[in-house]
């Protein structure tokens, strides 16, 4: 028997009997429930609930959908059935800074991250080589005041073309209009240092080491129209001090922002983060 596993999230208002049902209702259909967690927010009064099951008869999946809709109705649910073996096509989009776009593509070339690509697009055309190196198709899209509705439009044919599911912002230096935001609402994440203080413009860590931080960071969120203040998802730090270079911090950093931003990206293709409000509720 040919058996396929999917995962179903949602969110509701929390009330007594929603995992009940839930599990009732997979047990009615046969499935073997592999994994499930969730979380009531007492805060929001929103309950959260991620389960991934392996359904023995596919044919049965649309009566199923059904059947969840009906409970959705039931409860006021938001809800996803997701393909637990699809694999989601990303965009990848870089300027200059480099290392979250290698680390992405070696994670993705040796196994590591459960993806494909579509293409890699940038408004520099520094990283042709790194893209071609992969076979994957690089876009050299240039960006200036007088042309930034033009190229957005570019980006957005590109999504709309390749049937991307989430666009990764790995150290693209621009910030994106209010429209791409909204077209990209809820696929597209974004990697920037955080510092305590806050550091912007031109060479953030230069700046911290001069302010003598003793903590770097980093934090992967969902693009808004709020630039840097999206829902998070991610974030990691490290311990500096006073003994170290401007360039080591910048290691260190690429490092953390790396390693966050990949974090990220699995979290989200792995269909573990749910909206609540303004926050995240990432399940592990």
């Amino acid at each position: 028997m040919h058996h396929k596993d999917y995962i179903l999230t949602l969110s509701c208002p929390d009330r007594t009997g929603i995992v009940y049902r839930v599990s009732g209702l997979l047990f009615e259909f046969g499935c073997n429930i592999l994994d499930a967690q969730q979380f009531g927010d007492e805060e929001t009064g929103r309950f959260f609930l991620r389960v991934h099951f392996d359904l023995p008869q596919e044919a049965v999946l649309e009566v199923l959908g059904q059947r969840v809709q009906g409970l959705a109705a039931d409860y006021s649910m938001d809800w996803q059935l997701h393909d637990a073996r699809r694999r989601a096509r990303l965009l990848l989009l870089v300027s200059k800074h480099g290392h979250c776009l290698n680390d992405l593509l070696f994670r993705w070339h040796s196994g590591q991250l459960p993806i494909d690509i579509a293409a890699v697009v940038s408004n520099h055309a520094d990283f042709g080589e790194l893209a071609a190196s992969y076979r994957l198709p690089f876009h050299h899209l240039p960006v200036s005041a007088v042309n930034r509705v033009e190229q957005e439009q570019q980006i957005l044919d590109l999504v709309n073309q390749q049937s991307v599911d989430l666009v990764v912002l790995a150290r693209y230096m621009q910030i994106l209009s209010p429209s791409l935001c909204n077209a990209l609402a809820g696929r597209a994440i974004n990697i920037h240092h955080s510092f305590l203080p806050s550091f912007k413009g031109a060479k953030p860590y230069h700046q911290a080491h001069q302010r003598g931080v003793k903590l770097i960071g980093a934090t992967a969120h969902y693009v808004t129209t709020d630039l840097d203040e999206g829902p998070i998802i991610e974030q990691d730090v490290a311990r500096v001090d006073h003994s170290m270079s401007p360039r080591e911090l910048v290691r260190l950093g690429s490092d953390i922002e790396s390693l966050v931003l990949a974090r990220a990206v699995r979290r989200h293709v792995e269909h573990r983060i749910l909206l609540n409000g303004h926050r995240t509720v990432v399940f592990r």
